[in-house]
């Protein structure tokens, strides 16, 4: 458990105490509170201080902590807030699960980020101590980001420095694309199922949202083409590369097929190309902006994920007057992503370190991948996985009827078990009953726990 979490516990130990105490009486001292509580001193005082900035305690230096006088304070109304606000525009069920992670307890069969021990602390930590002592870490930098770091990411997608916005990862990128290639109340269409963080990018923006199916190969072109005439949508979403959940990669074919659509209905395909450096068994595709010359892909990235999900930092790719547009109302979001982070940023991805580090990655997620799939035959048999992906982090499992995923997964985490609930992934009705689980955080005696715990929930 965190000190966070167990400062939180103390707190709310010591909240029941006073209760019963009258205001002005005095608290035992930290040295006292220590061994009835079995915490360190830095435990108790953050205890004290969360119950102080509640204002039931107060601290008197030299005297000690006594009960805060209470105050009679009328209920908050908030209910004229209902009406200023107006419609949520935000599934907030959706966004109440994206990045949850759960307890320290909880096993983590679906986390879209890398477990602790496979991030690159040591690189990041000499990369932080080096930049650190310079100048232009603590400066501002131009609004589209450090030039030098917009070099190196420009040269893997075969772009122009100028095109590459950087962006405090990719989470933020997606919105900010979305926002500004796309008018509030316009339409934007997803493959289905997709990445939870873009629908909830879209809707955030004013969207209207329709997805058309994907498939082993990716996004069905000829349903893209139906939804298009339909809506007269001017934005597609898409992750050509190991898409979450499914790990697809759109092939070959519908590329060239997905460019030459978005030509004909004057349309931009936003490519989200979050596992381009997750890749595992193959050299990961070129990307669809390397293949566009006339600027209808723009490109959203990130370091989130190949690195750590503490750095925040991605960047926006698009040419001609989209990507001018992009980068003038950068000023109005924020002045420039934390010159720190790029500087470690760029520090990573110009040292030996950072292909070291995808060599080890691909290697551990290789393993951890392999555990998982042969844990999920193992002990839940019943779970049809859709592929064995050859890169990204996740596997998409279909359940047997009548199982439906929101009880499965809720039963889960009640038996501390992380799963992704299908429903997310769709923008509308899931046509089966899906389960996401992610093989970038368990270990393997983690997923095999995790599995046969699952195979238990789905007994009962």
């Amino acid at each position: 458990m965190s000190k966070d979490n167990r400062s939180a516990t103390v707190a709310a130990q010591i909240r029941a105490e006073i209760a019963e105490l009258s205001p002005g009486d005095k608290l035992p001292g930290v040295r006292e509170l220590s061994g009835r509580f079995h915490a360190s001193a830095a435990t108790i005082s953050a205890a004290l201080a969360e119950l102080s900035a509640l204002g039931l305690v107060r601290a008197e230096p030299g005297r000690g902590t006594f009960v805060a006088r209470r105050e009679h304070l009328l209920e908050a109304d908030y209910s004229w807030q209902t009406q200023a606000l107006g419609p949520a525009r935000v599934d907030a069920d959706r966004a109440s699960r994206l990045g949850g992670y759960g307890t320290p307890q909880h096993l983590p069969l679906s986390w879209g980020y890398l477990a602790p021990e496979l991030v690159p602390n040591e690189e990041l930590g000499r990369a932080t101590a080096r930049v650190a002592k310079h100048a232009r870490a603590w400066q501002m930098t131009p609004v589209a980001g450090s030039p030098d770091l917009r070099r190196v990411i420009a040269a893997d997608y075969r772009a122009d420095p100028g095109d590459v916005l950087i962006v405090p990862g990719g989470q933020q990128g997606l919105a900010y694309a979305l926002r500004t290639l796309a008018e509030p109340g316009g339409h934007v269409i997803t493959e289905s199922p997709s990445y939870p963080g873009a629908i909830l990018a879209a809707q955030s923006a004013g969207l209207t949202v329709s997805s058309v199916p994907s498939d082993a190969h990716g996004i069905r072109i000829e349903a893209l083409a139906d939804e298009l005439e339909r809506s007269r949508a001017r934005v597609v979403y898409v992750q050509p590369t190991y898409a979450n959940p499914t790990g697809a990669v759109l092939a070959t074919e519908r590329r060239a097929e997905l460019i030459e659509l978005a030509a004909k209905h004057g349309a931009f395909v936003v490519e989200d190309d979050w596992a381009r450096h997750l890749n595992l068994d193959e050299q990961a595709p070129r990307p669809l902006f390397a293949s566009d010359p006339n600027g209808h892909v723009v490109t959203v990235m990130t370091l989130s994920k190949p690195v750590s999900p503490g750095l925040r930092l991605g960047a926006v790719i698009a040419r001609g007057p989209a990507g001018e547009r992009l980068r003038a109302a950068r000023a109005a979001e924020d002045l420039c992503v934390a010159p720190l982070t790029q500087e470690i940023s760029h520090a990573l991805l110009t040292s030996p370190a950072w292909k070291r580090h995808r060599n080890q990655l691909r290697v551990e997620l290789t393993a951890r991948r392999d555990a998982l799939v042969r844990a999920i035959h193992t002990y839940l048999p019943e779970v049809a996985l859709q592929s064995i992906p050859r890169g990204g982090l996740h596997l998409w499992g279909r359940l047997p009827q009548p199982l439906g995923s929101r009880e499965v997964a809720e039963r889960a985490y009640a038996a501390g078990v992380l799963v992704g609930d299908g429903r997310h992934f769709f923008v509308n009705e899931p046509p089966a009953q899906f389960l996401r689980f992610s093989f970038g955080a368990p270990t393997e005696a983690q997923a095999a726990e995790g599995a046969r715990l699952l195979a238990q929930v789905l007994a009962e």
